[in-house]
């Protein structure tokens, strides 16, 4: 029951479906400073308690509710994407994307396997760029035109290519294209879940394809096909906001090209990301999952007592 507790409140910060309704609104109403912040690190810190507190204080308990939280991922994927497909607000419709995208995070957590470990913690920092440069896009976009209705915009491209190309990457980040950050966690994460199942691992695999419908078509209905107002004044990206995507864009694609610059820490023993009790004595460990069989994984809790000096020489 202490699990459940932790669980369902860094679902909430997550946000994991059905505990998601909160983020599009949030989303809406903040400014784009705020929800670059929101979507790069405030929505990690759910993930993060997840890592290192819940699943380390109840390991037998994470065994217990991995279905659950295996389905709600899933939900949380197909969901999301389809919503977001839906959407006519720029914002909302990234808002939308991001709950997809944190079904992916949890599932490579609860698959408990280092594949799935390694492809949620990849997918967190991947999907911080991404997302931050869709919100970002996004405000400047609103900063020109004055309004995220997508109905109103098209035919942008030849206005600002430079910002037409932006969100092309940023669009193809966002569903995964090789050669950016999120293809890899996402790839890892959908080999972690064959390793679970064979079964699940194909149904999250299509959920890259239904990422790739909503990302597209956020970029056909803004950059292509005729305006459907006068866009006279509308201007290309200045220097410094051109500045601040391409730093987001050159991350994605070394985390593309060079994944072990994130993944290379996960292949150290356990005792970087688990907590610490502060007790001098004795010192809480989290394994990391490992396998037991083909459709069952425990995680093993034990207690490391540190040794003394006295006690090593004799």
């Amino acid at each position: 029951w202490v699990f459940l507790g932790l669980a369902i409140g860094f679902a909430v910060k997550v946000p994991l479906f059905p505990l998601h309704t909160w983020l599009p609104d949030a989303h809406t109403q903040a400014p784009t400073a705020g929800s670059l912040i929101l979507a790069g690190v405030l929505l990690k810190t759910g993930v993060y308690g997840l890592i290192r507190i819940a699943m380390p204080l109840a390991p037998q308990a994470v065994e217990v509710f991995t279905p659950v939280a295996i389905a709600l991922s899933f939900i949380g994927i197909f969901y999301g994407a389809i919503v977001a497909f839906a959407q006519r607000d720029f914002k909302r419709l990234v808002a939308y994307s991001s709950i997809s995208h944190l079904g992916f995070v949890v599932l490579g957590l609860f698959v408990a396997n280092a594949a799935g470990y390694q492809g949620a913690v990849l997918q967190m920092i991947n999907h911080g760029l991404a997302t931050g440069g869709l919100f970002l896009l996004a405000g400047i976009i609103q900063h020109r035109a004055h309004t995220r209705n997508l109905d109103m915009f098209g035919g942008l491209w030849k206005l600002a290519p430079v910002m037409g190309a932006f969100l092309l990457f940023f669009a193809f980040a966002s569903l995964g294209i090789p050669g950016t950050g999120n293809f890899i966690g996402e790839l890892y994460v959908i080999g972690g879940t064959f390793q679970y199942s064979k079964w699940l691992g194909a149904v999250c695999a299509t959920g890259v394809l239904f990422a790739a419908a909503y990302s597209l078509r956020l970029f056909v209905i803004t950059m292509h096909g005729p305006a459907n107002r006068p866009w006279r004044s509308f201007s290309d990206l200045h220097g410094h906001e051109v500045l601040s995507l391409a730093i987001l864009t050159i991350c994605l694609v070394l985390i593309g090209l060079f994944p072990s610059l994130v993944t290379s820490p996960l292949y150290a023993p356990p005792d970087n990301v688990v907590p610490r009790t502060g007790r001098e004595q004795e010192t809480i460990v989290w394994q990391a999952p490992r396998p037991v069989s083909n459709h069952s994984y425990e995680h093993a809790a034990r207690f490391q007592p540190k040794t003394s000096q006295s006690e090593a020489i004799e």
